[in-house]
């Protein structure tokens, strides 16, 4: 997966297309498709942000501004808007750029996959307890004392997630929402199979985990030391 992009479009068809064209070079897409979901999605960890300005409910510029009080996350801006007093009011207000409907979507995906290479890192390493774990976010590899480690692709996204975050608490169904989506219907025990799948994996005793602690409860946390880099 190359990363999660927040889909804020009212319009069901360009959705549809907008989201197809995505997935099939790799992305993961969640839609909203109004203005209140979309900034009650954004909490839930994405990479990028395709926003509509004209959506039913809220101003898209007001979204736009209310994301960017608490994140930089990339937004890509998609209106019918053409005017470019609209495109810089767009950009002033914090956007990184800036489509005009009606639009190519292989013009789209081009300028998602431009937009990451800009604010991305080259590669980011994740590394805990003296190097004895090592993440690499990029290349999507694992490594535990030097030797790599091999954990499936929702296995790597759900250890992603614990560790860019150590010591916060995750709920069973925050994790299904980040890792599996709000579309999927299996059962939130689901994460505790991917759980002891991953501690078999980074553990030398799972009964006493040094990496990924059990909150009682409510689901689970990461307690590795991050290293300094």
């Amino acid at each position: 997966m190359k990363g999660r992009i927040l889909l804020i479009e009212d319009e069901k068809k360009i959705a549809e297309i907008v989201k197809a064209y995505l997935e099939k070079d790799g992305f993961e897409v969640v839609h909203a498709e109004n203005g209140e979901k979309g900034l009650d999605e954004v909490k839930n960890g994405f990479d990028l942000i395709i926003l509509d300005l004209m959506l039913p409910d809220m101003d898209g510029e007001e979204i736009c501004e209310l994301i960017r009080k608490d994140s930089d996350i990339p937004i890509i801006m998609l209106t019918a808007k053409s005017d470019e007093e609209d495109r810089v009011k767009g950009l002033s207000m914090g956007a990184d750029d800036y489509v005009v409907k009606p639009f190519s979507p292989r013009e789209l995906v081009a300028r998602v996959n431009a937009l990451l290479r800009r604010t991305r890192p080259a590669s980011r390493l994740l590394s805990f307890n003296k190097g004895i774990l090592v993440i690499d976010t990029d290349k999507f590899e694992v490594n535990k004392n030097g030797t790599p480690v091999t954990l499936t692709p929702t296995e790597f996204k759900l250890l992603q997630t614990l560790a860019e975050r150590p010591g916060q608490v995750f709920s069973r169904a925050q994790l299904v929402n980040i890792i599996l989506g709000y579309n999927f219907e299996g059962y939130e025990r689901t994460i505790d199979a991917h759980v002891k799948n991953i501690r078999h994996k980074i553990e030398d005793d799972k009964r006493h985990p040094q990496f990924i602690k059990t909150v009682y409860g409510i689901g689970y946390k990461f307690t590795g030391i991050p290293d300094e880099n």
